[in-house]
């Protein structure tokens, strides 16, 4: 019979994947302790709120933090098993930064005990968990730390990537199945150990580089067939051909399912995850680099297509509409909407451009030095522009009446209005 976790349980990053796992666990009766180096998230938490958008979170964290199952604190506890949830950016050479992971690894060394977990979430390039081993024991040369092949290890290492997606976390976090990957098999059942208390699908153990390996795999797969539509969206417009309609007809194929183009793609794992691979075996990756390369293009394709229909104006208004990555959530961390917006604010100074997007109260961080953008509600924008582009398929932007693009240049990258 499997083994369940008992004891108190630490999670390092309160971001999108933290919370919501530190909730998934409270609610099943166990102590948690969110960390975060953010004072501001610490002290949201901490009243029950929480400081993004995402549907049935706000519910389930007022009332873990009202049962007393879920704290927040900028301090790392004692604890019986710890969760790094900390972001994998990547550096300028696209590589992976692990900064954030080596930081919390060495910060909880400290407090670590012989039987204590140690699970990294945090999307990484193979290898990642065994380094997490190694800072670790390189701090705690009291501790035995686990070695494949080895038993008797007082600290267990393992891999759990995240498998969710914004808009769907608090049902996928229980939902979908999850791959745990430890240093050593007994390392991956104790992980496995805490995901057994919430996850409804399968466990599967692995090994940690392989469950590190599969993450960027999903990614990169998904990656790769998006730029495939991306790459199919230009040259069908090169032809005067409607792409929608092609990948309509292809679509009815038995053992054809194309994805729909778009203007990139954004967020923090898709535009990331493939890089890690492409660094890890930069000779042997050359489709997914390539795929990489188109996605990361689409958005300046896009406002080149803006800027030459601004053209035929002496004086354009335009209406450019979503600024986050997807749809319906306020997250815009590696948006192309955000990129393509800032493309044709330079490329058109002299030209007012309205911004509109219902989950987003002021511009980015990246559009805030354009004096040519103004942010305005979706109906005030549409009416004022000459030309209209939709980056975001928003539910209220879709629920449009087509009578007000009436008479005006409509760029609807989503294919949201056809």
């Amino acid at each position: 019979m499997s083994e369940a976790f008992r004891g108190r349980l630490a999670i390092l990053g309160m971001g999108y994947i933290g919370l919501p796992t530190a909730v998934a666990i409270a609610t099943r009766g166990v102590d948690v302790i969110g960390v975060d180096i953010n004072p501001a998230t610490v002290a949201a938490v901490s009243r029950g709120e929480v400081p993004f958008v995402e549907p049935d979170l706000a519910i389930a964290v007022s009332g873990a933090v009202a049962m007393g199952r879920l704290t927040a604190t900028s301090e790392i506890p004692e604890a019986d098993a710890f969760i790094i949830a900390v972001p994998t950016p990547f550096n300028e050479d696209r590589t992976a930064d692990l900064s954030y992971v080596e930081a919390a690894a060495k910060q909880i060394a400290p407090r670590l005990r012989p039987g204590n977990i140690v699970v990294l979430e945090s999307t990484s390039p193979p290898g990642t968990t065994e380094k997490v081993g190694g800072w670790i024991g390189d701090l705690r040369p009291d501790l035995r730390m686990p070695r494949d092949g080895e038993t008797g290890a007082d600290i267990f290492v393992a891999h759990c990537p995240e498998r969710v997606l914004p808009g769907r976390i608090m049902i996928e976090i229980v939902t979908n199945d999850r791959v745990v990957g430890g240093l050593t098999p007994r390392c991956a059942e104790k992980a496995a150990s805490i995901y057994r208390l919430f996850a409804q699908g399968e466990i599967l153990l692995t090994d940690a580089a392989s469950a590190e390996m599969a993450k960027l795999v999903e990614n990169a797969y998904r990656d790769v067939n998006i730029a495939f539509a991306n790459e199919l969206s230009l040259i069908s417009e090169s032809l005067h051909i409607d792409v929608w309609e092609v990948i309509r007809l292809a679509n009815r194929h038995p053992r054809v399912s194309i994805l729909n183009p778009g203007p990139g793609v954004g967020g923090h794992c898709i535009p990331v995850d493939p890089w890690f691979i492409v660094s890890a075996a930069p000779q042997l990756s050359r489709l997914i680099r390539t795929a990489r390369e188109v996605n990361d293009r689409r958005p300046h394709d896009v406002a080149e297509r803006v800027v030459a229909k601004a053209q035929r104006f002496r004086a354009p208004t335009i209406a450019c509409l979503g600024l986050t990555f997807k749809a319906n959530v306020d997250d815009v961390r590696e948006s192309p909407a955000v990129e393509v917006v800032g493309l044709i604010a330079k490329a058109l100074p002299e030209v007012e451009i309205f911004v509109s997007d219902p989950y987003v109260s002021t511009l980015p961080g990246p559009l805030s030095g354009y004096s040519n953008l103004r942010l305005e509600g979706a109906y005030q924008a549409v009416e004022r522009a000459d030309i209209v582009v939709l980056l975001v398929e928003h539910e209220p932007f879709k629920a449009m009446r087509h009578t007000r693009l009436g008479g005006k240049v409509v760029y609807d990258t989503r294919g949201a209005w056809r």
